[in-house]
């Protein structure tokens, strides 16, 4: 055996405590595997393992030659499968999962152009607003306005997520515009089921002072769109990203309140599986969403600005 052959040889005995369970998983005789492992301690000056009649062990110095062994390995592998994707067009089933409303309206109405580019992807498109895992769902990228958080997935920034504090032009009439963030505590303010800080607003001033201020109201939905909707119907103070309030702010039939103030919003993230070495697909629809987000996102970009 070689030198990789041989650390293979040992990672395998230690994975299976035996020989010759090692020589059968790498189809070679026990006797070649005893051989490579015994060349490695002599060319170490080192024992890798303890044996005895019925297992074979790692020493604490075999152990810690095992898990380099096992990084080695792993980036050889991926190497190899980098230089073989890199040559591969993106195809097959591309699972996607979005939030239900920022996809609609800015991510859906540019599919096309992805698909077009990529004749051999087919997109299996999911929206929600609530939080999934995506591993458990099968998800291959997940587009969340959230931080990535625990995930096993990498999260990869693709824009800001700015908010709004609004209501119609009726309500403020009826009941005044608040002049700091406080003074939402005494307004009808409608609830969103899925914010993370849940009844709790936090608006941050131009002198970086933080204001958290409880709020309450007689509606809660689970749709941001249900929130815009109610707030054009004047039922209340709404909270909401601007990508989704633009076009109401722009024709008046909402109104921005607390302008020197910044409600606190999580930036939009993609996110994909782990590793150097992506598929295809999940590269080529990553390099899609950046270049859609870059150098603004599309409801920011000068035709459409609302601010």
């Amino acid at each position: 055996m070689d030198r990789l052959d041989a650390m293979r040889a040992t990672v395998r005995v230690a994975e299976t405590g035996n020989l010759s369970a090692a020589a059968r998983a790498m189809g070679v005789a026990p006797s070649a595997v005893s051989r490579a492992i015994a060349g490695l301690e002599d060319r170490l000056g080192a024992r890798l393992f303890q044996r005895s009649t019925r297992r074979v062990t790692t020493t604490e110095v075999g152990a810690a030659y095992v898990e380099r062994c096992r990084r080695i390995l792993a980036d050889l592998n991926e190497a190899e499968d980098g230089v073989v994707q890199s040559g591969l067009a993106p195809r097959g089933t591309l699972r996607v999962n979005m939030p239900y409303e920022l996809g609609r309206l800015h991510i859906v109405p540019h599919l096309s152009g992805f698909l077009r580019r990529h004749p051999q992807v087919k997109l299996d498109v999911t929206m929600t607003d609530r939080f999934i895992d995506p591993a458990a769902a099968e998800i291959d990228v997940l587009i969340r306005v959230a931080e990535p958080g625990n995930l096993n997935f990498v999260g990869r920034k693709l824009g800001e997520n700015r908010r709004a504090v609004v209501a119609s032009p009726a309500y403020w009439k009826a009941r005044g515009k608040p002049m700091r963030p406080e003074d939402l505590s005494a307004h009808d303010c409608l609830l969103y089921s899925y914010l993370s800080s849940g009844e709790t607003w936090t608006l941050t001033g131009a002198d970086g002072v933080r204001h958290e201020v409880a709020v309450s109201g007689r509606l809660r939905v689970n749709t941001i769109d249900a929130l815009r909707v109610a707030a054009l119907d004047g039922l209340g103070v709404a909270m909401a990203a601007t990508w989704l309030l633009g076009p109401d702010l722009r024709a008046g039939r909402l109104v921005a309140v607390l302008d020197d103030y910044v409600p606190a919003a999580p930036p939009i993230y993609v996110l994909y599986p782990p590793g150097r070495h992506l598929s295809p697909k999940v590269r080529a629809f990553v390099d899609f969403l950046v270049a859609l987000f870059t150098p603004a996102p599309p409801w920011e970009r000068p035709a459409s600005r609302i601010r």
